[in-house]
C-alpha cells in the first residue's frame, strides 16, 4: 500500500463494499486491471471524510455502500482499450443502453484521466439501516444514460428523494458531486489534485 493511502474498511467501520472493477458486475464484464482484490482504498483524508459521511447517513436512517475509491491507471487504460473492441452485447443493456461503447468518453462517463486515480474520490449508495435493503435510486452503478444525471427527470419522488439524502450527507462532510452520476463524489479538498496513480489493488 503507497503512503498515505489506506483500506477503506480499516478506517471507516461500519461501512459496506462490494468493489465492481475486481468482480464480473461490471460494464466490462470481467474484473479490470489492477483490481486483484475486492477491497476500496483511498486516501487517508478520504477515509476521514468518509467517517463524518457515515455518521451523518447514520442520522437519517441509512448506511453507505462503496463500489468504488481509489482506481489505478493501469485500470483507465483497460477502460479505453475495451471501448475500442468490437461490440459483444454483454453488458450494453445493463450499462450503456443508449449510447456506443465508444461513445463513453465523449458523453462524459468515463475519462482517460480519472478523479478515482487520484485517490479521493468514491463512487457509493445507501441502504437502509434497519432493513439492509438498498435505497432506491432510479438506476444502478454506471448506467451511462441521462438518468443517471443529478436531477434527472423520469425517476420517482422516492428515487428524488433518496439521491437528495445522499446529496445532502457528502456535501455537508466535503464533497463535491459530478453531474453526470448520482453515485460519484469528490473530495473537496483532495490531497493529491495533480496525481494519477497507478499501484494496484492487492
Amino acid at each position: 500500500m503507497r503512503d498515505g493511502f489506506a483500506y477503506v474498511d480499516d478506517l471507516v467501520p461500519g461501512l459496506r463494499w462490494d468493489a465492481k472493477y475486481a468482480t464480473w458486475d461490471n460494464f466490462t464484464g470481467k474484473p479490470v486491471d489492477g483490481y486483484l482484490a475486492n477491497r476500496i482504498v483511498g486516501t487517508m483524508a478520504l477515509c476521514a471524510a468518509l467517517q463524518r459521511a457515515r455518521d451523518k447517513a447514520a442520522s437519517l436512517g441509512f448506511g453507505l455502500v462503496l463500489w468504488d475509491g481509489y482506481r489505478p491507471q493501469r485500470a483507465v487504460d483497460n477502460f479505453l482499450l475495451w471501448s475500442t473492441l468490437p461490440e459483444d452485447g454483454r453488458t450494453k443493456p445493463r450499462h450503456y443502453p443508449n449510447i456506443d461503447r465508444s461513445d463513453m468518453f465523449e458523453n462524459g462517463y468515463v475519462a482517460t484521466k480519472s478523479a478515482h486515480t487520484r485517490g479521493s474520490t468514491v463512487d457509493l449508495t445507501l441502504y437502509h439501516l434497519h432493513t439492509g435493503e438498498l435505497a432506491a435510486m432510479g438506476g444502478h452503478h454506471d448506467l451511462m444514460d441521462p438518468i443517471s444525471h443529478h436531477a434527472a427527470p423520469g425517476i420517482t419522488h422516492l428515487e428524488a428523494t433518496n439521491r437528495h439524502h445522499l446529496h445532502t450527507i457528502m456535501h455537508s462532510t466535503g464533497f463535491t458531486p459530478y453531474p453526470y452520476e448520482w453515485w460519484h463524489y469528490t473530495l473537496t479538498s483532495e490531497p493529491h489534485p495533480n496525481t494519477y496513480f497507478d499501484f494496484p489493488i492487492t
